[in-house]
């Protein structure tokens, strides 16, 4: 039954009135008397109200951190596969050991075909997006023209054939008996593709070099809170992966160097005598050290142990979501360390500016492990060529770029991408801005350290802010919840906006020490486990000591604006008193900075919680000072993306 209006009018003024009683027992400082004034509008609908979450439960605790009831699946793979430089083929065979841990009897499992991107019935071929233009960069998420896709040879389990049914970038497949709770199953599946010159931004040729990601089929992720996530792949939105164990054997032909996720098994093998030494030179000197030189690079019989047939490079990793690899005739190829690391840069001779990733890349991984979280593998390997830019554990694919800057800002990126996604293994189809904003915010403080003292170090770090206006345009920006696939300026809402939300709570809301002790902690208790935006905000909440729910609800759920006010400073009364009258006209709320300047030249700045629009969008302060005030201005250091500055000074 809806209350009438009379009643809706009678219980607001008696809220009103309730609320000046508390006020009147409120603590004051000594300096000043507060006061606030309530709306009075009985459907003013508060920015404090609590957000409307998922209940948490044993899996997922209130306090934003896996439960005691907590799992998540496990996958594992054992791959051969050749690369077939002649006619670009790809052909290999997995098998896929797969552990169902949840509760849940599964009759099918989903899993990944992005190799048919490329295939006229796929959702991405069917679209033909344009192309993202992210700054100067320009990501086309279509293959360019090339037509093609899996060919699936055999998808059997213990000998026997499994139903199976292909959807464009998924395939369905319908078990004989469903996989109860605790039994695992091994698939094995039989496949080849040609390798497309390029593959959505994601994977490519050129010339001899190839860059493979997205080359296998892939177990989807069946989730407590989704269920099986199988959404197509499109190209905006990347991954969303389980982790497992991979045992990797790649084989090529004898003239190419190979770069990938994991640990090479047989350098005695594959590598030359000298290679091997320098590499473990490598491992003890913070200078780089050249494993293959400028004048060995594109030379087999210098940089080859075998100069016919094909060679065998065995490759495994412990618990990672993904496997990714490089591989060209013609690498250079710098290593150094940092804290047993060992650190890489394989690129093409002439490719600009790369002669100094080498140094990028480890003040890269030095920065983000001192600063947030210790980088959690055995090497950090960045690959030059045609992908703008891409990451996959421990390897990153980056283009050459006439602009140290700009390169800097690539690599570092990419492998910021080691910690979100990689670790922190997020949804990223459905919630880029937990990977690429997280990401994105980490990268700031790096790029201003590597370019200390320089204009661009100087300003790089709140470069979010200063594109603001430009992106986040009233009634079209979109907000941060949607999809990767429904943006349409990700550029803004999954990389710099969540950035900027991030810096203004670290440095504006909770203050560095509080904020990098929850965002530490969000880190650690989610390193290879998949956290939601739910469990992000619980645990910023629980780990700072402050309610965030109206912070997440302007940032995340709504693309809400700014604008604080000044409206009213009155002279100084009979008892020394000035009153100050500030107004929040917009949906969000956020915590004031005011600089008072008095008639006798000096000057005072003060600083008001969130807090203080708890009883609505205006505020009263009494300043017990005797000097009169000739200018106000709120946000004197211009660290808001306030809509409208003009009512921000107040003059006399």
């Amino acid at each position: 039954m809806l209350p009438s209006t009379r009643s809706l009018q009678f219980f607001g003024k008696l809220l009103a009135a309730l609320t000046t009683s508390i006020l009147l027992l409120s603590f004051s400082p000594p300096s000043a008397v507060l006061a606030q004034s309530a709306m009075g509008d009985p459907f003013y609908e508060s920015p404090f109200r609590t957000l409307d979450l998922n209940a948490p439960n044993s899996v997922r605790n209130a306090s934003g951190r896996p439960g005691s009831g907590f799992w998540q699946q496990e996958v594992d793979y054992v791959i051969r596969a050749t690369l077939n430089p002649a006619n670009h083929e790809l052909m290999g065979r997995e098998s896929i050991r797969y552990v169902n841990h949840s509760p849940d009897d599964l009759p099918y499992l989903w899993l990944h075909l992005e190799q048919n991107a490329c295939e006229p019935n796929s959702v991405s071929h069917a679209l033909k997006q344009p192309p993202l233009v992210f700054l100067g960069a320009v990501f086309d998420f279509s293959c360019q023209g090339f037509l093609g896709g899996i060919t699936l040879e055999s998808v059997t389990s213990g000998g026997q054939n499994l139903s199976h049914s292909v959807y464009g970038t998924t395939m369905r497949i319908d078990l004989d008996e469903p996989l109860s709770s605790g039994d695992e199953i091994t698939l094995e599946v039989a496949w080849r593709f040609t390798i497309p010159p390029y593959g959505l931004a994601r994977m490519g040729r050129d010339g001899t070099l190839y860059e493979m990601a997205q080359w296998f089929p892939r177990l989807a992720v069946y989730d407590d809170v989704r269920g099986w996530n199988s959404e197509p792949y499109i190209g905006a939105g990347e991954y969303y992966l389980e982790y497992g164990d991979y045992d990797v054997t790649l084989t090529l032909p004898s003239e190419y160097i190979v770069a990938a996720t994991g640990d090479l098994q047989n350098p005695d093998e594959v590598l030359t005598s000298d290679q091997r030494l320098r590499l473990q030179r490598a491992m003890t000197e913070s200078d780089p050290v050249a494993i293959i030189t400028q004048s060995e690079a594109g030379d087999p019989s210098k940089t080859r142990p075998s100069s016919s047939g094909t060679l065998d490079w065995h490759f495994t990793a412990e618990t990672v979501r993904d496997f990714a690899f490089a591989a060209s005739p013609d690498f250079r190829w710098d290593a150094t360390s940092w804290e047993g690391i060992r650190i890489e840069a394989l690129y093409r001779d002439g490719a600009a500016n790369w002669e100094e990733a080498i140094l990028m890349s480890r003040q890269s991984i030095k920065y983000f492990s001192e600063q947030w979280y210790p980088y959690p593998y055995s090497h950090a390997t960045t690959i030059e060529g045609p992908i703008e830019g891409m990451e996959y554990p421990m390897l990153t694919f980056v283009p050459a770029m006439e602009a140290r800057e700009d390169l800097h800002w690539v690599v570092a990126h990419e492998f910021g991408h080691e910690w979100f996604p990689m670790l922190v293994g997020s949804n990223e189809r459905f919630y880029p801005w937990m990977d690429e904003g997280f990401n994105t915010f980490i990268d700031l403080e790096a790029a201003a350290e590597y370019f200390e003292g320089t204009d661009y170090g100087n300003s790089i770090e709140w470069n979010p802010l200063a594109i603001y206006a430009e992106n986040a345009i009233a009634q079209e920006e979109q907000p941060m919840i949607l999809r990767a696939a429904e943006q349409s300026n990700l550029f803004w809402t999954a990389y710099q906006k969540p950035a900027l939300m991030l810096q203004l709570l670290r440095h504006e809301v909770l203050g560095p020490e509080r904020f990098d002790v929850a965002f530490r902690g969000y880190i650690e208790a989610w390193a290879n486990k998949h956290p939601t935006p739910a469990d992000f905000f619980r645990l910023m909440k629980d780990a700072s000591g402050m309610d965030l729910d109206f912070y997440w609800r302007q940032w995340v759920m709504t693309a809400s604006r700014l604008d604080q006010a000044v409206v009213s400073v009155s002279g100084v009364s009979s008892e020394g008193t000035s009153e100050i009258v500030l107004a929040n006209n917009e949906a969000m709320v956020m915590p004031v900075e005011m600089k008072i300047d008095f008639a006798d030249g000096t000057h005072t700045t003060l600083r008001f919680p969130v807090e203080m629009w708890n009883q609505g969008p205006r505020f009263t302060y009494n300043l017990s000072d005797s000097r009169p005030i000739v200018r106000l201005t709120l946000d004197p250091r211009e660290r808001y993306p306030d809509d409208d500055r003009s009512n921000n000074t107040w003059d006399r």
